[in-house]
């Protein structure tokens, strides 16, 4: 028998996006779930792409990083719920705030060596409908009623229960192996590269006008769906400056003796969806679809932010994308210079001003602020966890679209335990 030749890798074409607009948590999404989310971003994807019919897209892949029990099998329930093929297959991904750029890493993989044609990926995260674990206590004592071989060991195991095991356990927005909270981590990176207060404010008002000027333009309308009333983005303010964020009092890093994080600077807790579709240039063109950009590299790293931010280092929980892309770009032989547009995630404008700056240090070129996040970013739209990476992938290739000519695009999303995941788009 014949050994099987090894695929030769083909390009991956992004043809499409689809959201619903990212709400603030306990607001208009408060009773939405991770899969009614995604659903209707899935829902708007096909009937925009008409694919409805049988077998038209090859895969499913999303995830969530709140999840519920019932969410374990997310991404199928979603199909199966959905307006595609119930016989698409599907799967869950998780990666913390990178999920969403996984996800599509994942899909983009399978279709670049010839074993789908086409697939979706993206994510969701509702802050709203958190799980709420058991009590841990309480927990092990119904495990020790179910285990018990009499009623009368059921009884003696119930009879332990006090009204303290029955206090719920709620998801922390901490590190495990720190018991930091993001934005202290963020704000220990902040005193390190030293980002001032001014900066960041800056910063976080220009996303927030970018933003609105996309929206005015219409930019959006063919990558954002409605849902629940919501036509925009609900953590959007198109009025804010750095002088109204000035106004507001630090949340982060308050030991300091200048703290400089502010609810203004950093991301709120939000829900939202939001899925891309991938495929190949066959799959694109046999279905009248335009290619909107291609993904050509990526890259993932990650950081020992315990060590790193304890003792104040430069690695701290949120800078591997400061490792990765300088990484990415010596393998694919690329500068700075060489992108035409930047989009960093805004998990926090001090964290984005350190990766500048750490960059700067590993030797690339400044980035151009009239090229970086052009529309906006987390800081103006919120950041659904999971869903932001596919966001992002979705609205930098429609920018790539737009432009006259040949366009290069660079994608750096930081995550939570000391991870990045970043990746290159470029339309020829």
């Amino acid at each position: 028998m014949s050994p099987l030749k090894p695929p030769v890798a083909r390009r991956v074409a992004i043809v499409a996006g689809s959201r619903v607009p990212f709400a603030r948590s306990d607001g208009p999404y408060a009773t939405a779930s991770n899969q009614d989310m995604l659903t209707a971003a899935l829902d708007a994807l096909v009937e925009r792409t008409g694919l409805q019919g049988p077998g038209a897209v090859g895969e499913f892949v999303a995830g969530a990083v709140l999840k519920h029990a019932r969410d374990f099998n997310l991404a199928r329930e979603t199909v199966l719920g959905s307006k595609l093929d119930p016989r698409t297959p599907a799967y869950d991904i998780q990666q913390a705030c990178g999920t969403g750029l996984q996800a599509v890493i994942a899909a983009a993989n399978k279709i670049a060596l010839g074993q789908t044609e086409s697939a979706i990926a993206g994510g969701a995260d509702t802050a709203s409908d958190a799980p709420l674990g058991v009590n841990d206590d309480l927990r092990r004592i119904l495990l020790e009623a179910r285990r018990a071989k009499s009623a009368g060991g059921r009884l003696k195991a119930l009879a332990r229960v006090r009204p303290s095991h029955l206090v719920p356990d709620i998801p922390r927005n901490a590190e495990p192996r720190t018991g930091l909270s993001m934005g202290e981590h963020a704000a220990v990176t902040a005193r390190v590269w030293g980002v001032t207060r001014e900066a960041q404010d800056e910063l976080a008002a220009t996303s927030h006008q970018r933003l609105a000027a996309a929206y005015d333009r219409g930019f959006f309308e063919d990558l954002v769906v409605p849902f629940r009333g919501l036509p925009r983005d609900q953590n959007l303010r198109p009025d804010s400056t750095a002088a109204k964020l000035a106004a507001l009092n630090p949340v982060f890093g308050l030991k300091d003796p200048e703290p400089t994080m502010t609810a203004g600077n950093s991301t709120p807790l939000t829900d939202g969806a939001a899925l891309v579709l991938l495929a190949s240039e066959e799959w694109a063109e046999a279905r009248g679809l335009p290619v909107l950009a291609y993904l050509t590299a990526y890259e993932t790293a990650a950081v020992d932010f315990v060590r790193g931010d304890v003792a104040q280092g430069e690695d701290g929980l949120l800078m591997a994308p400061a490792h990765a892309v300088p990484r990415m770009l010596e393998r694919a032989g690329l500068g700075m210079a060489d992108f035409d547009l930047v989009e960093i995630h805004e998990a926090f404008a001090s964290q984005v001003l350190a990766t500048l700056a750490a960059w700067e240090k590993r030797g690339l070129a400044a980035v151009d602020r009239d090229r970086l996040n052009v529309t906006g970013s987390s800081l103006a739209t919120g950041h659904p966890f999971a869903a932001t990476g596919a966001r992002i992938v979705a609205t930098l290739a429609k920018l790539l679209a737009e432009r006259e000519g040949p366009g290069r695009g660079l994608i750096s999303v930081c995550a939570a335990g000391g991870q990045g995941v970043t990746a290159i788009l470029e339309r020829p």
